[in-house]
């Protein structure tokens, strides 16, 4: 299962870096947002995938689950999803100020 999800972040990573280079503004935001996705997922596999019961006393497990990744993730998932709004915000504030969400457009000519 490891091996699936560290695939699968790869994947994330490799789109992300892709859209991250092109000229969309819109397409930099995805590629932030596929950027953040990958590396939730590879905070939650290098740990380890374990089974095992909720770390409470007074259930007779033997088995339990370390939280804190998970605890970590969501926090992070928060964080990321404020980022996303403010990002996307801006970029359609850009887009209403210059007509324009091509980097290329945005930056203006040298003798500017």
């Amino acid at each position: 299962m490891e091996i699936l999800m560290s695939i699968i972040a790869g994947v994330l990573f490799m789109t992300g870096t892709y859209l991250l280079l092109s000229k969309s503004l819109l397409r930099v935001v995805m590629a932030l947002v596929l950027l953040s996705h990958g590396s939730h997922l590879l905070l939650l596999t290098m740990p380890g995938l374990t089974r095992g019961a909720a770390p409470l006393l007074n259930l007779g497990e033997n088995t339990f689950t370390d939280p804190l990744p998970q605890a970590m993730i969501l926090t992070a998932i928060v964080i990321s999803f404020g980022i996303t709004a403010f990002l996307l915000v801006l970029a359609y504030r850009t887009y209403k100020v210059h007509k324009t969400d091509d980097l290329e457009e945005l930056r203006g000519s040298a003798d500017e």
